[in-house]
């Protein structure tokens, strides 16, 4: 049985859909999934596809939609990946995850995906208080500039823009580095886990300066 997986979380159309997408942080994103897949394949790591959905919200994230798929461009799962539909930030509250990276030995997690401050950070923060050994793929992930507080919460792109409270992406980037090294997971790049000898575990990444 394996013991290292890597959890591939809501690189979907969804995102692609909303008008926010052209602030994207990282465009290509499935490029850089997709290097992550073919390293974790050839190394006989468990490879998990995560995708997010809100039944009946009327949103993207509506199986209704058509946006619940994975993004175009993406490798598609094989025989012996798993696939799990979450409703909530972290991909182990509404899924079977957890019971099913069990049943394959897991203990070392890889986490790429969007965004990379809402569902990525939260999956690496449950899984680290799991027990799992986490490796945050900074460079795998993507995000977008968030809205302030006092702002409004869904705001069009060139309201996101106009307003200088705003939080940038790369900023957001930072912190969720800042927040996760040292205590929820490894922070590593793309480069250094496919050029790492072994597999994507946290112990087998190069992990990166924070900061």
């Amino acid at each position: 049985m394996t013991q290292r997986a890597l959890i591939i979380i809501d690189v979907q159309e969804s995102f692609r859909a909303r008008p926010i997408w052209r602030l994207i942080d990282n465009p290509d994103i499935a490029d850089d999934v997709n290097r992550l897949v073919d390293h974790a394949r050839a190394n006989d790591d468990l490879v998990v596809w995560v995708l997010h959905e809100e039944p009946g919200s009327g949103t993207a994230f509506d199986p209704a939609s058509g946006h619940v798929r994975y993004l175009d461009g993406l490798r598609e799962p094989a025989a012996g990946d798993i696939e799990v539909r979450k409703t909530s930030h972290n991909a182990f509250t509404t899924t079977n995850l957890q019971q099913r990276l069990t049943e394959h030995g897991v203990t070392e997690l890889a986490i790429c995906g969007i965004r990379t401050e809402q569902c990525c950070e939260t999956t690496a923060r449950v899984g680290s208080d799991l027990g799992y050994q986490v490796t945050f793929v900074v460079d795998a992930t993507a995000t977008n500039p968030i809205p302030h507080p006092d702002g409004p919460q869904d705001p069009t792109p060139e309201e996101l823009e106009a307003d200088p409270r705003a939080l940038p992406a790369a900023a957001v980037v930072e912190r969720t580095v800042f927040a996760l090294a040292h205590r929820f997971a490894t922070i590593a790049t793309v480069d250094g886990v496919v050029g790492a000898v072994g597999a994507v575990g946290a112990g087998t990444a190069a992990a990166v300066p924070v900061g």
